[in-house]
């Protein structure tokens, strides 16, 4: 059974830093995408970033980019989002989730966790 499970979500003031971490397992994640996703109160979800597993290409939302960085580490079976000079707009339940490479659709997510930005 595939569980993500994300963790390193707390309280920070504007301009401080946050690194999440997303620990994957049930499976072999070598043709999958991970991504990490975000919800705010009464906002939509929506991507932030996101790296394939083989390879490690990554992709970021214009919103985050260059504050944002997205990693994995293979042996740990974890995805990672460090987060730098974090802004009160950045607050968000943060996801991980992971979906098959050839895919459109996430499968997979985790429960989230909370990102409190304060200014």
């Amino acid at each position: 059974q595939v569980q993500l499970v994300e963790s390193g979500g707390g309280l920070v003031q504007a301009g401080g830093s946050l690194r999440l971490s997303c620990a994957a397992s049930g499976r072999t994640f070598s043709r999958y995408v991970m991504g990490w996703f975000r919800q705010a109160p009464g906002k939509e979800r929506e991507f932030v970033a996101s790296i394939t597993w083989s390879g490690g290409s990554t992709y970021y939302a214009d919103s985050i980019k260059g504050r944002f960085t997205v990693s994995k580490d293979n042996a740990k079976n974890t995805v990672y989002l460090q987060m730098n000079s974090l802004k009160p707009e950045d607050t968000a339940v943060y996801y991980c989730a992971a979906r098959v490479i050839v895919t459109k659709d996430y499968t997979y997510w985790g429960q989230g966790t909370q990102v409190t930005v304060s200014s």
